[in-house]
């Protein structure tokens, strides 16, 4: 059956109140119900599964639909209903950066990354980030960054140069560096 999607991106049946991509919002898609779940479809596109709830007035949340309102408003990330429901490595990130100024804004990046990268190496990156006691947004998507693009092992070189001389570890011309300046230089100066 067809549904249309509230503004804040709920459709309802039966009752409840089922959640679908924040982009859906305002639009007419369509609802299949099955014994057990609800599939969403947009544009012949499955956009959302939902295990099926027969209490009455509940809100069923996937945090994930609501990630890009984060970026147009990250302030929504502090009481918004659908985060209550995200992981609890994300939950302890959040409630770290929420304690520093513009830390909503950084949680908001992180959460945009889920979206590009997928759920699993965001975690991954967040409990990496999180053990390393160095708990920053910039410190999560650096190690996001690194899990996807591994450094790829260096072969060694083959070349027909060889040296003429070895060259020598001596720390001791570094010597004169540390030796007081000479007057006339500092006059000059």
């Amino acid at each position: 059956q067809s549904v249309r999607v509230s503004a804040t991106a709920l459709i309802h049946y039966q009752r409840n109140r089922y959640s679908v991509p924040a982009e859906l919002a305002h639009q007419v898609i369509s609802l299949r119900v099955y014994p057990w779940e609800l599939v969403l479809v947009a544009e012949n596109e499955e956009v959302a599964r939902h295990r099926r709830c027969f209490d009455r007035h509940q809100t069923i949340y996937e945090w994930q639909h609501y990630v890009g309102v984060l970026q147009r408003k990250p302030g929504a990330l502090r009481n918004g209903a659908p985060f209550t429901e995200m992981p609890e490595r994300l939950k302890t990130l959040q409630r770290y950066l929420l304690r520093h100024e513009g830390g909503d804004r950084v949680m908001a990046q992180v959460l945009a990354a889920v979206v590009s990268e997928g759920l699993e190496p965001v975690l991954v990156a967040v409990e990496l980030a999180l053990e390393s006691g160095n708990i920053s947004g910039e410190h999560v998507l650096n190690v996001l960054a690194r899990l996807q693009s591994p450094l790829l092992p260096q072969a060694p070189v083959e070349t027909s140069l060889t040296l003429a001389e070895e060259p020598q570890a001596n720390v001791h011309r570094y010597d004169h560096l540390r030796s007081p300046v000479p007057e006339e230089v500092n006059d000059v100066q």
